[in-house]
């Protein structure tokens, strides 16, 4: 072990060193100091702690509270916990499928998945998990809490949540479960067709394509595109799913890093929806991440009307970057933007026709569609107009820009 930690140590007084040497401008003023300080108090921690302290653990430390202080998505991984990382973005794992983001030091659910057992244990966007198992989770990193809340399948987790307009939390029990999920749904009802994408993975942009001809198919004479409550996922799949209603050649989205550099994504085939065939997106505030990047496309290009709650505002972009130890870093490097300019990333997407709906109507609607699948429907895609105030609005709009497409 000394003859890695070696290097590391006199790599870094090096690093101070070089920093010695060089001519100080007004810039690199406050850089040097801040790298001489690190050093000093490394060394002093190194000969004067009350135990022999392992400087590889005192580094990772560093490290960790580095990338914890940009913002809740960048963060430092061990070797061990990268492995892990890897493992689990490419295979299953046991989890309770929410998707959460970090607000004045405390994990917010951005959106409950749907289908998972966060779902139906009635989580909601905006919730926020103030204990996981009776550990309070102020001043931890979103890494260290998510770890914490995924498991074994069949284990049990508890998560203290505080609701908005609740004087006192609440404890929810779930299940953890292998996290399978479906991420495109649609039914015809009257004469549109509805589709709901509950998440951004591999193979949406062809499912959803799949979906929009079968209706085609079916006669309908509109759609309505259901993200609410879709924390996101792939870019890749954003800008796929994007082209299935825009021309080939729209920029879609473009990102750019604090030095300007830009990238660019645009449409690359003919859409599979007919330029005149109406379009609604519903929005909410679990609306996020790859879903504002569709949500903004077709907003900014006026192919679709929006409808629902501002979303979330997660439009950041971030990097694996691996260490020479096998450890990694992941790291904030640009934001998105929207075709116009519009950055997303903590304002949200504005819909065009606004409808709120209060907890008591979630939870009501919720209830409702569980009950009715205990009673025999399945997995089968349930509408309730009457409950779900804005799909109500959103078959309003549309139907009335159906008619203004028939009688034109």
């Amino acid at each position: 072990m000394r003859r890695i930690l070696i290097p590391v140590i006199a790599g870094i007084f090096f690093f101070a060193g070089f920093f010695a040497g060089v001519s100080k401008t007004v810039g690199s003023e406050d850089e040097y100091n801040y790298l001489k300080l690190f050093s000093d108090v490394l060394k002093i921690v190194k000969e004067n702690y009350v135990e022999e302290p392992s400087i590889k653990n005192l580094v990772y430390g560093a490290l960790n509270g580095m990338m914890s202080s940009l913002d809740p998505f960048s963060a430092f991984f061990p070797p061990e916990k990268y492995k892990e990382f890897m493992e689990e973005t490419e295979g299953e794992f046991g989890g309770v499928g929410i998707e959460i983001s970090m607000e004045k030091g405390r994990p917010i659910v951005v959106a409950p998945i749907e289908g998972t057992p966060a779902f139906k244990a009635g989580l909601r966007a905006g919730d926020v998990i103030v204990a996981v198992d009776g550990e309070d989770t102020f001043g931890k990193t979103l890494i260290e809490i998510v770890r914490k809340i995924r498991g074994k399948p069949g284990t049990k987790v508890t998560l203290t949540i505080m609701r908005k307009g609740e004087e006192k939390p609440k404890k929810v029990d779930i299940v953890r479960a292998i996290i399978k999920i479906e991420s495109v749904k649609y039914t015809k009802y009257e004469d549109i067709g509805y589709i709901r994408v509950i998440q951004f993975q591999h193979y949406t942009s062809r499912d959803l394509k799949k979906a929009i001809r079968d209706l085609m198919g079916q006669g309908v004479e509109g759609f309505i595109l259901d993200l609410r409550n879709n924390p996101g996922g792939l870019l890749s799949e954003a800008v796929k799913v994007s082209d299935l209603f825009l021309p080939e050649g729209t920029l879609v989205v473009y990102t750019k890093s604090r030095k300007g550099s830009e990238e660019k994504y645009y449409a690359k085939d003919s859409p599979v929806l007919p330029p005149n065939m109406p379009l609604i997106v519903l929005i909410n505030g679990g609306s996020a991440s790859a879903s504002e990047i569709v949500t903004g496309a077709l907003k900014d290009h006026g192919r679709a009307v929006i409808v629902g709650e501002k979303s979330f505002g997660k439009a950041s972009v971030q990097n694996i970057i691996p260490l020479e130890d096998n450890s990694a870093i992941k790291l904030t490097v640009a934001y998105y933007y929207t075709p116009r300019g519009n950055l997303i990333h903590k304002k949200g997407i504005e819909p065009d026709v606004k409808v709120a709906m209060d907890e008591k109507k979630w939870e009501q609607l919720a209830e409702t569609i569980r009950k009715m699948r205990i009673e025999g429907n399945g997995q089968k895609v349930i509408l309730l107009p009457d409950l779900d105030l804005q799909l109500k609005k959103a078959i309003e709009v549309l139907k009335a820009k159906i008619e203004h497409k028939n009688a034109a």
